[in-house]
């Protein structure tokens, strides 16, 4: 076999213990700097309220953090490849109000409405992908007009009204129910984590063990060298954006049943805090690295941080600036830990 330049580099980065090997090294400590990040924001909060560590306000972060973490999960995807989606808030409305319109509208059965979110999610992640593959459109570009694309077909499609989920009998369960609370009654943790959690580690598993995952990696390493080896990189490139719709799909439902309705105005800048997470939990803006696990830890991070800042009454302004603040520092962080390497 000829050992030429872009034959090696071909081989180093299709090889799926290459980018596991190098994401165990640099971000286990970009992990670990944000999980005592999180507990330092907790410890802070807990000190400066004592409302903070009540059981009420516990749940509501836990809540918060399930549909920003879901969403925040569909972005590791796409910023793994190097890519970015700025689609993923209003997309996550646009689903909940095609949900809304089959079961509300149309009357059918709850299973339809849950088939509705995800397939119209990976649908327009599909669009996304096949705009950004096939038409080389930047990402930055594609996904901001499919951001106002969702938008106004949300606000058309529903008339620019809420639709209601009053008729829907077990819709509101799926987020604000607890499983587990009805089998440990001392843990009433709402469905909506569970599912987080449950997506999560469905997530990592197809990041780890499938093919899907190793080309995410090797597409954000080195994509030429992916092209040069005859994969269809466009192909997959277009099947990571579908499926980040669809996981946006199931952010989709559980905000929608959080809130026992589809609000077509809502959405637009959830797609910031799902960044700063993915960013904050190690994966690089410069693909090629990342977790499904700093995801989550940085998606809790960003919960906590707001949740804190509205109960010490901080003005809404000073928490948009104190965002715009993390996700700088979390990118510099992010181009230092790669010099190093």
């Amino acid at each position: 076999m000829d050992s030429t330049p872009s034959t090696v580099a071909t081989a180093q980065t299709l090889n799926p213990a290459t980018p596991r090997r190098r994401l165990f090294d640099g971000g286990a400590r970009q992990k670990l700097l944000a999980f005592a990040s999180l507990l330092v924001l907790m410890i802070f909060f807990s000190v400066a309220s004592p409302n903070f560590l009540q059981a009420d306000n516990l749940v509501a972060i836990l809540q918060a953090t399930a549909v920003n973490g879901v969403l925040a999960v569909a972005c590791t995807f796409v910023i793994i490849t190097g890519g970015i989606d700025l689609s993923v808030g209003t997309l996550m409305t646009f689903c909940a109000v095609m949900a809304g319109v089959f079961l509300t509208y149309w009357g059918l059965p709850i299973g339809w409405g849950v088939f509705a979110a995800l397939f119209f999610g990976a649908l327009s992640g599909l669009v996304s992908g096949g705009l950004i593959a096939k038409l080389k459109v930047p990402p930055f570009i594609a996904t901001l007009g499919m951001m106002m694309l969702l938008k106004g077909l949300s606000l058309v499609v529903s008339g620019t009204r809420p639709i209601y989920f009053n008729d829907t009998p077990g819709f509101p369960a799926i987020s604000q129910d607890s499983l587990i609370g009805a089998l440990i009654p001392a843990l009433p943790i709402p469905n909506a984590v569970l599912i987080l959690f449950l997506v999560s580690i469905a997530a990592s598993l197809v990041l780890q063990r499938t093919a899907l995952g190793r080309y995410c990696f090797a597409l954000g390493s080195n994509e030429e060298a992916v092209r040069l080896s005859g994969v269809n990189v466009d192909a997959w490139k277009i099947a990571i954006y579908a499926l980040s719709g669809a996981i946006c799909g199931i952010a989709g439902l559980l905000i929608a049943s959080r809130l026992n309705s589809a609000q077509p105005a809502l959405g637009q800048g959830y797609e910031l805090d799902a960044i700063a997470a993915v960013v904050i939990g190690g994966t690089s803006l410069s693909g090629g690295s990342g977790t499904i696990l700093g995801t989550i830890i940085g998606a809790f991070i960003m919960s906590v941080l707001t949740n804190g800042l509205r109960i010490l009454s901080v003005a809404q302004e000073w928490q948009i600036v104190v965002t715009g603040v993390i996700i700088i520092l979390a990118v510099y962080t992010d181009i230092l830990r790669r010099r190093r390497q």
